[in-house]
């Protein structure tokens, strides 16, 4: 039996995906309700998800900037920028796919799979259903 290898990308991916799940459990991100609420602009409006959203905006925009020309990170691992420039009918569509899934269940990816490591059930059905998905994008799409 081959042993286990874990690499430098393992353990920052660990860590990323760690404190990326205490920060949505802590700012409650992981309860479609605080979604749902957010969403609902003439009921009773919760903004926490707009200050959520903006304080990763702060955290990410100087490091963005700062990286914005490099071509690989700290860990010395390629970066991926988006090559896309423009708007197509792919993003149209994925974007309104992903807008009605966050809108009707109150998950995006992120939180959903917190709350579905939760077992919180409307998380599991979320995250089931969206990795049909992706499956059926890569079937289609190749």
């Amino acid at each position: 039996m081959e042993a286990l290898k874990i690499n430098k990308l393992d353990i920052a991916a660990l860590i990323s995906g760690l404190v990326f799940g205490v920060g949505l459990l802590l700012s409650g991100m992981a309860n479609p309700k605080k979604v749902l609420d957010f969403l609902d602009i003439f009921g009773a409006w919760d903004p926490t998800l707009a200050l959520v959203m903006g304080g990763a905006i702060l955290v990410t925009l100087p490091v963005y900037w700062l990286f914005r020309d490099k071509t690989t990170s700290l860990l010395g691992i390629p970066i991926q920028w988006p090559k896309a420039t423009h708007i197509d009918r792919k993003l149209v569509i994925g974007g309104l796919g992903f807008g009605a899934g966050w809108g009707l269940a109150g998950f995006c990816p992120g939180p959903a799979i917190v709350a579905a490591a939760a077992l919180t059930p409307a998380a599991v059905v979320f995250v089931v259903a969206m990795s049909m998905g992706v499956l059926l994008h890569r079937t289609i799409h190749g």
